[in-house]
């Protein structure tokens, strides 16, 4: 790890995509603090982890005394600790020794930092003003930070179900059609091609590429400059979601210490306000993806299948020659061919399929 320059660095951990907040004030100095961590075998992502806890709560500890000097340390702290927050991932990603354990952890310190910073920042204003809103505030604020978080954690559970549907259906239509596995179609969603090029069009890999699906296409239709927006701020690594939890927490136990005590109800409610209407953009982005889902099941379930013999039909033929009224007997009461046979004469279509389908009399 010694003879990784801060650019390789950056290029292996740092996200394609990511809060402007942690783009332009945590990952310059999180990567320079990398390169130094790295070298030493006992700094964990684990062990960051906890060190990021500890930093948030003695942040908490600061906001309960209540006064400016204490709100700036605090706020200074704060910072401090989601900096290492975020070098735990990426010392996971630079050494290749994350764990699922560590995941989760990192996920519980989160909410718990989250928690007593809340009840502290709130609480010690609380107690030097005797002025109720406070704690109104604390209580929204733990509120919204769950939200934000429980609320990312079901759309995404909902688009990877969503995902797992149409890849069934689509190779189960590649199965009915007899395909060969090897050659089955791979489905290919839109969304991953824009992760992995995220400066290209949209209409470009559409006609480059066959087959894709596009579960925001109705999002992009009604908002066309939705795309010349987000490649814009890609340039820069910053994703369209300008207030998300990231940038909650960092209004609330940074922007508002620094503003100061009597401005703090003022930028929490402000903060909250921003968090709520990003919130709604994901919900009806998120509704308008469920529409273009029902769109393509419905085009999927609706496929013409592959018109073939019965089996009825297709156990026998090598032992006795074809009979015709008995093959459109058989694939008269086949229900996979009554969507084929739709308003035409059964026994005129399956005599002349048996014209051509009829197998050699052997003597």
């Amino acid at each position: 790890m010694t003879g990784l320059s801060l650019r390789a660095v950056q290029k292996l951990t740092c996200k394609k995509r990511d809060a402007w907040w942690t783009v332009l004030l945590v990952d310059p100095v999180a990567t320079r603090m990398l390169c130094v961590m790295a070298r030493f075998r006992f700094i964990t992502p684990n062990g960051v982890t906890w060190a990021a806890l500890f930093l948030g709560l003695g942040a908490a500890g600061f906001f309960a005394r209540g006064d400016q000097t204490s709100l700036l340390i605090g706020a200074g702290l704060y910072h401090l600790s989601f900096i290492f927050d975020c070098i735990d991932g990426k010392l996971a990603r630079l050494k290749g020794n994350g764990t699922v354990f560590g995941g989760w952890l990192d996920y519980v310190f989160d909410r718990i930092r989250v928690l007593f910073c809340a009840l502290a920042l709130m609480g010690g204003q609380y107690l030097r003003t005797d002025n109720d809103l406070f704690l109104l505030a604390a209580l929204g604020v733990v509120f919204l930070d769950m939200l934000r978080y429980v609320d990312a954690l079901q759309i995404y559970k909902m688009r990877m179900g969503m995902r797992t549907k149409i890849e069934k259906l689509t190779a189960q239509l590649a199965e009915e059609r007899q395909v060969a596995v090897a050659g089955a179609p791979r489905v290919v969603f839109m969304e991953d091609l824009l992760r992995d090029n995220p400066g290209i069009e949209t209409e470009i890999i559409a006609g480059r590429t066959e087959g894709v699906v596009d579960l925001h296409a109705q999002f992009r239709h009604r908002f066309p400059w939705y795309a010349r927006f987000r490649q814009a701020l890609l340039s820069s690594r910053i994703r369209p979601h300008l207030i998300s939890g990231i940038e909650f927490q960092m209004f609330i136990f940074i922007v508002g210490p620094l503003a100061g005590a009597s401005h703090l109800l003022a930028v929490t409610a402000v903060s909250a306000a921003l968090l709520m209407l990003f919130e709604l953009v994901i919900m009806y982005k998120f509704w308008l993806s469920t529409r273009d889902y029902n769109r393509e099941l419905s085009r999927l379930e609706t496929a013409p299948r592959m018109v073939g013999i019965p089996d009825s039909v297709r156990r026998g033929r090598h032992r006795r020659p074809l009979d015709p009224d008995a093959f459109a007997e058989d694939l008269y009461h086949d229900n996979r061919y009554q969507q084929d046979l739709d308003g035409q004469d059964v026994n005129e279509q399956t005599l002349r399929m048996a014209q051509f389908q009829r197998p050699p009399v052997r003597e």
